[in-house]
């Protein structure tokens, strides 16, 4: 028979057992990933980034939590995003995208934020060096805006007969630096440049109807999350209008698209963001990490598309090249 203050005693003990599994969960870290463009085009980017934090030893659900925040291409929305990751007081803050790094570093000077950028994040001023980036951020840049001139220059060797070309850039997204750039590429290569601008599905559509309209011969996909996730429509759009484009990553040549001219794979780079946001759950501190960067240009083309185009890619083009689907 149990006496009644053991009872009493069993009560209190079982009272106390959400207290207690309460705080083991609030011990458990939380990574705020803040991120511009949509889950479903990012999940292999998303898997990248759970394998980064496992060679450091953590799991989701098992001993480090994430909170999801997605603005699925309205980058109006990364702003109050950040700053309810940083009432949710995260540990770390993850972000994906221009946008989301600079939403990040104006929500909280404290929390540690771990970017993944395709632009210079110095001259872009998300951080002062790269070498030693200081304050509470570092990440990694893939430096694929810098990189637009090549992609039309790319295109200029591929069909050299061509005088007017497109850029298709997002408004909402940071493609003023690109425009400037690739405008410059195009005077010296003697190319009219048109710039298309699309930041929903139906705007992506009404651009390439009007590329008719304007006689451009070529068009460059300009760098952006928005783009990014929309790999097979892009392709597939090109195609059926007839239009040589290039882009920025592998996956959309793999998607069907004539070329792509760009850094690794972002997979690599959210792998990477992963392995400094486990270092920095384990005590370094974010202005002592170096920002990494990625800059050789990897070069894909893909030579069913160009056949369907009625393209004849230049030997000297193919040699060069990283990659040749066929």
């Amino acid at each position: 028979m149990i006496k009644r203050r053991d009872f009493i005693a069993l009560l209190g003990g079982a009272a106390a057992w959400p207290l207690a599994v309460h705080a083991q969960q609030a011990a458990v870290p939380v990574i705020g990933f803040l991120n511009s463009a949509s889950p479903g085009p990012y999940a292999p980017n998303v898997a990248a980034f759970r394998n980064g934090l496992s060679e450091l030893g953590f799991a989701e659900g098992r001993n480090v939590a994430i909170e999801y925040r997605w603005a699925e291409g309205r980058y109006d929305r990364l702003p109050e995003m950040a700053d309810d990751l940083v009432r949710r007081r995260a540990a770390v803050i993850v972000a994906g995208g221009d946008r989301a790094a600079l939403a990040a570093k104006a929500a909280t000077a404290t929390i540690p934020i771990v970017f993944m950028v395709g632009i210079d994040p110095v001259a872009a001023g998300i951080v002062p060096s790269l070498g030693r980036p200081s304050g509470n951020l570092t990440g990694v840049s893939i430096l694929n805006s810098e990189l637009t001139p090549k992609r039309l220059e790319l295109l200029h060797e591929l069909i050299p007969t061509v005088s007017t070309v497109a850029l298709l850039i997002n408004p909402r997204g940071s493609g003023d630096n690109t425009v400037k750039d690739v405008q410059s590429a195009a005077e010296s290569l003697r190319l009219r440049l048109h710039v298309l601008h699309a930041s929903t599905e139906a705007e992506i559509d009404a651009a390439f109807a009007m590329l008719m309209q304007i006689g451009a011969g070529a068009l460059a996909i300009g760098p952006d999350p928005f783009f990014n996730a929309r790999t097979e429509q892009l392709a597939a759009l090109a195609l059926h209008h007839g239009i040589p484009a290039v882009y920025q990553f592998r996956e959309f040549a793999a998607a069907g698209g004539l070329m792509s001219y760009g850094t690794d794979s972002p997979k690599e780079a959210y792998r990477l963001a992963a392995v400094y946001a486990g270092r920095i759950l384990r005590g370094e501190k974010p202005g002592d990490l170096p920002v990494q960067q990625a800059t050789k240009g990897e070069l894909v083309i893909n030579l069913k598309t160009a056949k369907a185009l009625g393209l004849t890619v230049p030997l000297s083009l193919i040699a060069r090249a990283d990659e040749v689907i066929e």
